[in-house]
C-alpha cells in the first residue's frame, strides 16, 4: 500500500471533524444575535482559538458568518437569506400564515404554529397582534420543552396514554420547575394530558413563563390522523387572563375551520 493511500482514511476523518466543528460554531453563532468574540466562542466550545478561527473563516467565505468592526462575529446575511427563503417556500407556511394573521387580528394576541421536535416544541410561524404595547419574546425557530407548553401538551395528549408512556418519553423525573405552576411529576403530567385529551386543547397556565398563558389546538395539515402541529393563542395574563383565553377556544376553532377547512381540526 502506498504512503498516499495509507493516509487517506486519516484525511477523511480530519475532514469530518472539521465539518463538525464548523457546524458547532455556526450553531453557537445562532445563539448570539448581538454577536460573540473569538475568545468567547473558543471558551464556550472548549476548542483552541486557531481551530475556531479556521471554522469562522470557512463560514465567512460562504457568507454564513460576518465579523463586525469590533471583532465580534454574527450570522451572515446569506445564512438568513437561505433560512427565510426555505421557510417561506414551505407549503405549511403558506397555509398557516394567513390563519395566524387572522387570529392575531381577531383576538389582539400573539398566534403561533409549532411542531414537536424530540422532547421540545419548535415554533414554525408566529404573528404578533397589529396593536399592543406588550409583545412576546418567542421567535420562529425557537424551542421550549414540550411538557411546560400548551402546544406540547396538545400534541402529546394523543400519544402518551398511561404512566409508563409518560415516564418513557420524558425520562428522568422530576423535570425542571421553570415556574411555580410547572408540572414536574409523571402523575401530574399524565393527569393534565388526560384533561387535554378530553377537552381537545392544551393549556399553558404560566408554566413556561410567569405572566404568559396560552391555549393550543392540534391541527392536521397533511390529512393524517396524527396532528402535524398545533396552533396557539398566547397572551400576557394582565391583559387576557387564562379564563378569557379558554372561553375563546370555540371562536379559535371556528377561525381555524373557516381558514383551513374543517379537516384541519381532524373532522371529516
Amino acid at each position: 500500500m502506498s504512503e498516499s493511500t495509507a493516509s487517506e482514511p486519516a484525511s477523511a476523518e480530519e475532514r469530518l471533524v472539521g465539518a463538525d466543528r464548523v457546524i458547532a460554531v455556526l450553531t453557537e453563532l445562532a445563539d448570539h444575535p448581538l454577536g460573540v468574540t473569538l475568545d468567547e466562542l473558543a471558551g464556550i466550545l472548549r476548542s483552541s482559538k486557531p481551530t475556531v478561527h479556521r471554522a469562522l473563516a470557512t463560514l465567512r467565505r460562504a457568507g454564513l458568518a460576518e465579523m463586525t468592526g469590533r471583532g465580534v462575529y454574527i450570522l451572515g446575511d446569506e445564512y438568513l437569506r437561505l433560512a427565510f427563503r426555505n421557510l417561506d417556500g414551505r407549503p405549511e407556511t403558506a397555509r398557516i400564515q394567513p390563519l395566524l394573521e387572522q387570529l392575531a387580528a381577531q383576538f389582539g394576541e400573539t398566534a403561533h404554529y409549532a411542531v414537536l421536535s424530540g422532547k421540545d416544541i419548535v415554533y414554525r410561524a408566529k404573528m404578533d397582534p397589529p396593536q399592543g404595547a406588550v409583545r412576546l419574546t418567542s421567535v420562529i425557530g425557537g424551542r421550549n420543552p414540550a411538557y411546560r407548553t400548551g402546544v406540547g401538551k396538545a400534541l402529546l395528549s394523543g400519544q402518551l396514554l398511561d404512566l409508563d408512556q409518560v415516564i418513557d418519553w420524558f425520562g428522568e423525573f422530576p423535570l425542571e420547575q421553570k415556574t411555580v405552576n410547572t408540572l414536574v411529576t409523571p402523575e401530574a403530567l399524565l393527569a393534565e394530558l388526560e384533561a387535554t385529551r378530553r377537552r381537545g386543547f392544551g393549556i399553558d397556565n404560566q408554566e413556561n413563563e410567569i405572566g404568559v398563558n396560552c391555549v393550543a389546538i392540534p391541527i392536521h395539515l397533511d390529512g393524517s390522523t396524527t396532528p402535524s402541529g398545533a396552533v396557539s393563542v398566547s397572551a400576557v395574563t394582565f391583559r387576557c387572563p387564562l379564563e378569557q383565553l379558554v372561553g375563546a377556544v370555540p371562536d379559535i376553532r371556528a377561525t381555524i375551520a373557516q381558514t383551513l377547512g374543517p379537516n384541519a381540526l381532524g373532522v371529516g
